[in-house]
């Protein structure tokens, strides 16, 4: 492995950007100069920006830096789209400690370029430097939309359809079996070394001998997570919903509120219904929710339509639009229609199964949370 020091920052960002070639002519000038340079003469730019923390947002126990390259980028670009614009730049800002390597990098950039040549969107810059923390990403996504075309959050109307794309809890089911097989690992850890203190103080050789032969064995481990692949998927390598975007684009539809599901629908829906003031219905039996999902659920002894609502992280869409277009929504493929706006005044409802109303609460993820 190669000591990050024996480059330098100029020496990583020229390692890591040297063949990087530019797919949008807004990019008129890209890595190489104190500013990236670009050019929009006829749209609106957008512009969004996330924070990833090690320990906070992603644990190296089980994404590799790959996967994290590739989530970073892909959440970024998931706003754009979420706006209903085109994702076009990225500038990529990363703080490392000394555990990590310059092939490390090599692997995190592997993941970002990964993402970004998926959408079109090209890397033109950023910032290097140290840290004494851990790892710390901060992406900024640039996209453009021309005016009428963009969509906010606060544009529902009464009567509009509510739409999901996809279905929902399945990365936070996936974060669940991640935590609880790491939970398991150190478990076994810490009785392990606990018991290996034991040999070396009582001075027994041989047990001590067969206690690191266990240790050894026990990092060797890898847990069987055959079947619940999608889970692992939807929670570490997410995908951005721009063929989502395309398809309501060439049914000539366009939301009147929209926003990704990065936090939770419960959370989402409630950020739509305070901006567009107006109220919500929607119905249990048709929010989207995968078979693999409902069988972990059921094995963790979790409510399912609880996890669908409050998980997070699914980068699904979620959206409004006019009635009229409901012929339209229904022949569209991944996207369900789960319920309608209502007034202001009749609140944010589920309707359950059995037609019980249950007002809708803010239980999603929320990084500031004590």
């Amino acid at each position: 492995m190669t000591d990050i020091s024996k480059l330098g920052e100029f020496g990583l960002i020229h390692r890591l950007t040297k063949d990087i070639k530019s797919q949008n002519a807004s990019t008129h000038y890209g890595v190489g100069d104190d500013c990236a340079v670009l050019h929009y003469p006829d749209s609106e730019v957008l512009i969004t920006s996330d924070m990833l923390m090690e320990g906070v947002h992603f644990d190296l126990t089980y994404i590799t830096m790959e996967q994290l390259g590739y989530k970073a980028a892909m959440v970024n670009i998931s706003d754009i789209f979420a706006m209903n614009g085109d994702p076009r730049q990225l500038i990529v800002s990363i703080a490392v400690d000394k555990r990590f390597s310059v092939e490390n990098i090599d692997e995190f950039y592997k993941g970002l370029r990964e993402a970004c040549e998926k959408w079109g969107v090209d890397i033109v810059g950023g910032d290097t430097t140290s840290t004494r923390t851990g790892l710390a990403i901060s992406i900024t996504c640039i996209g453009e939309a021309a005016k009428e075309n963009i969509v906010y959050r606060n544009g529902a109307k009464e009567t509009d359809i509510i739409c999901v794309s996809g279905d929902l809890g399945a990365a936070y089911m996936g974060l669940q079996l991640l935590e609880r097989e790491k939970n398991v690992y150190y478990e076994q850890y810490d009785a392990l070394t606990k018991k290996v203190k034991e040999a070396k103080k009582s001075g027994n050789q041989e047990n001590l001998a067969a206690l690191n032969n266990d240790l050894k064995a026990l990092n060797d481990f890898r847990p069987d997570f055959a079947g619940r692949e999608y889970l692992l998927d939807r929670q570490i390598k997410p995908e951005a919903r721009g063929d989502v975007i395309r398809q309501l684009r060439d049914a000539n539809i366009r939301p009147t509120a929209m926003m990704d599901i990065s936090d939770g629908l419960s959370s989402e829906l409630l950020h739509i219904c305070h901006q567009s003031h107006c109220g919500c219905r929607i119905y249990e039996k048709n929010i989207p929710i995968d078979y693999q999902t409902a069988v972990m659920a059921e094995e963790m002894n979790l409510n399912v339509t609880t996890c669908a609502l409050n998980g997070g992280e699914d980068y699904e869409l979620l959206f409004t639009v006019p009635i009229g277009d409901h012929d339209k929504i229904e022949a569209m493929e991944g996207v369900k229609q789960i319920g309608y706006i209502t007034k202001e005044s009749l609140g944010a409802m589920l309707i359950t199964r059995d037609n019980n109303e249950f007002e809708i609460t803010a239980q999603g993820w929320n990084p500031l949370r004590e």
